[in-house]
């Protein structure tokens, strides 16, 4: 597995494997015209080539055989600041695998990556938010050392989802 940062030509296959993955995990939870104002907010080619080219955000992005299998962005701040005793958080925004290579430790190297990039910008805490119910996403991030500090909401078109702030101290 070959681990890089992203460039701006990956955009295309960074929205498709991020709206691939989002749906695979969540689409049955959502009506599809809520999913779809969903999609094409968060995984719009313009936008995701916006983020690429932004030094505020981080990617890591994973490749088997050529083929990109996962991705991670960190956000080098956290809109979520106000719910920590942290003077530096940063925020990781999205974690996924391609749906059928997940719990081959693709997660696991990529999360590896989101610590080390914490520790190089001096940042003294991760904060990211899980969906309330998503209890393998959750227990993946415990084994990191996140724990739940705040109840908050995340949006899916007009729909509002119960989310998990999660965090750890660096």
């Amino acid at each position: 597995m070959e681990l890089r940062g992203a460039k701006t030509a990956d955009a295309p296959a960074l929205a498709a494997l991020g709206q691939k993955s989002f749906c695979a995990a969540f689409a049955h939870l959502y009506d599809p015209s809520d999913l779809n104002t969903f999609l094409k907010s968060a995984y719009d080619l313009a936008g995701v080539e916006r983020e690429i080219a932004d030094p505020l955000f981080q990617h890591r992005l994973a490749f088997d055989d050529g083929r990109l299998v996962g991705f991670t962005k960190v956000k080098l701040t956290s809109s979520y600041g106000a719910y920590s005793d942290a003077s530096r958080p940063i925020f990781l925004s999205q974690l996924y695998t391609d749906p059928a290579m997940t719990g081959q430790g693709i997660g696991a190297r990529l999360i590896d990556w989101v610590f080390a990039t914490a520790k190089s910008v001096e940042a003294d805490a991760i904060q990211l938010s899980v969906w309330s119910e998503n209890f393998g996403a959750q227990k993946f991030y415990r084994r990191y050392g996140f724990n739940k500090i705040a109840d908050i909401d995340f949006w899916v078109g007009n729909h509002r989802d119960d989310e998990f702030l999660m965090e750890v101290k660096i």
